[in-house]
């Protein structure tokens, strides 16, 4: 699930201490390591990728970031829960046997979770998986079938997203399986938690499995420059209103 990288309109909530245009480069980044995890989880298990995108009529901005393999899902409806919905509709209307969609926010997500919800979703009958993300929402919701209530009267955007939509799940006679819980980046916090995990001393020595993410991390390398973690300057500091290079 990804918006065209468009500046202005791309991880605004980084904006400031990153420009508009530095916020945009970085949501591209996400989302070609995205399509790049995704692919290489297609090396373990049955799995065709997808960006389910929006607006419509962007898809020559999607171009460069796919790779290979990697096919495009128009939206149908505006909101989050709809385009949701929408992909999880038409890829089962296409004649696949379950819909995983994945947030494009957390570049560093294991191969290995992907791996795993695609295995939860091959057993037979009606299922649903859910990837906990760290700040209340999912970052991964797969099923077989395409049940609308799992996206209705939802929070979306809050603390709230994860806990509703089992709630949602248990109305409909579902039990979600659970994966292990992983973390977006969609502030200044968890940004700098990304450059540790990608660049940082303990990427030297990694045990969580977290996917390497080669577009962010050297866009990242660009950001924290020279070692410095320019970042770290609160906004107010600097007379421009954002953090100096």
């Amino acid at each position: 699930m990804a918006k065209a990288p468009r500046i202005g309109a791309a991880k605004t909530r980084l904006v400031p201490p990153l420009s508009a245009a530095e916020a945009a480069g970085l949501s591209a980044c996400f989302i070609r390591d995205a399509t790049a995890n995704i692919a290489a989880a297609a090396q373990h298990a049955a799995i065709d990728g997808y960006i389910a995108y929006s607006p419509p009529g962007a898809e020559s901005e999607f171009a460069p970031l796919l790779a290979e393999g990697t096919r495009l899902l128009p939206s149908r409806h505006p909101g989050l829960g709809a385009s949701l919905f929408d992909a999880a509709e038409d890829l089962l209307a296409a004649g696949y046997g379950a819909a995983c969609l994945v947030n494009s926010d957390s570049p560093t997500l294991p191969t290995s979770l992907l791996v795993d919800a695609a295995r939860a979703l091959s057993v037979p009958g009606d299922r649903l998986v859910l990837g906990p993300a760290e700040d209340g929402g999912y970052y991964l919701i797969g099923l077989k079938r395409a049940h609308p209530r799992l996206f209705e009267e939802i929070a979306w955007s809050t603390p709230l997203v994860f806990a509703q939509t089992v709630e949602r799940a248990h109305e409909i006679g579902l039990e979600p399986v659970v994966l292990p819980p992983w973390y977006d980046v969609d502030d200044v916090a968890s940004l700098h938690r990304l450059h540790r995990e990608l660049l940082g001393e303990s990427s030297k020595d990694d045990h969580t499995g977290a996917h390497r993410a080669r577009h962010t991390a050297a866009f990242l390398q660009d950001l924290f420059r020279d070692g410095e973690p320019r970042l770290m300057l609160d906004a107010s500091e600097s007379p421009t209103g954002r953090a100096g290079p």
